[in-house]
């Protein structure tokens, strides 16, 4: 492949339980972010829902059908960029669950490429408790996109706790990382984990989180990052 240089952009929110104004934010941050030159812009993990389990699990969509995905299409077309639509809930084998999923969009408003979250989370700390296993359902494939800019490994927050995903997948130019990861976890692993699949796979990596304190009163850690093969970065905080 003839890879092209590109320009990313990692759009950190705060979002909130009501889909459409998380829509209208993103909307006026990739607007930014193209403005600016980004040819690839990536959004954060559940970044048209963060609330209850059971608020994420009913905004579920039909893979191919919904109003999510039709604003990631659109919002794709319109500025003839390539988007990474963070993640989205998708509907799942069965009714009380849900798949976390990231879609990765052309300039054209094509759906190329989908991956379902495989690693999920469970934590438990005096009061802040999470078990993503009691309404999520895992995925069970890997998942590498080829793009213009190269091949693109897709992953999902706490996916990045194992690093025999990324190895399993063979050679990359860029590791995709949707995350929300709480400000507990992420305090102590974030930085350090980006780093180190950088350098074990020699490939860039583009972290974006969501960043703050949430409606619910999750907080989470935010620190989106842009790190090469040599553990560089810059990053907004």
């Amino acid at each position: 492949m003839n890879k092209q240089n590109c320009r990313m952009a990692a759009i950190q929110m705060v979002s909130g339980p009501r889909v459409a104004d998380n829509l209208a934010v993103a909307g006026r941050l990739i607007a930014d972010a193209v403005a600016q030159g980004a040819q690839l812009v990536a959004l954060p993990e559940y970044f048209p829902i963060i609330g209850a389990d059971a608020d994420r699990v009913g905004a579920r969509e039909h893979f191919g059908d919904g109003p999510i995905q039709d604003w990631l299409a659109g919002t794709a077309r319109r500025h003839g960029v390539w988007i990474v639509g963070g993640t989205i809930p998708l509907t799942a084998s069965v009714a009380d669950r849900m798949r976390n999923s990231t879609l990765v969009f052309d300039p054209a408003g094509r759906c190329v490429e989908r991956y379902d979250k495989v690693h999920l989370f469970g934590f438990t700390k005096g009061e802040e408790s999470y078990d993503e296993s009691a309404f999520i359902e895992a995925g069970s494939e890997l998942v590498a996109v080829d793009t213009p800019f190269g091949r693109v490994a897709l992953s999902i927050c706490y996916d990045l706790r194992f690093p025999e995903l990324y190895r399993a997948l063979g050679s990359v130019d860029l590791i995709l990382m949707p995350a929300a990861f709480t400000e507990t976890t992420g305090r102590a692993h974030w930085e350090i984990l980006l780093r180190a699949r950088a350098i074990e796979n020699q490939c860039y990596l583009l972290a974006v989180g969501q960043g703050g304190r949430h409606e619910s009163g999750r907080v989470t850690h935010g620190n989106s990052m842009i790190v090469d093969p040599g553990a560089r970065y810059s990053i907004a905080r």
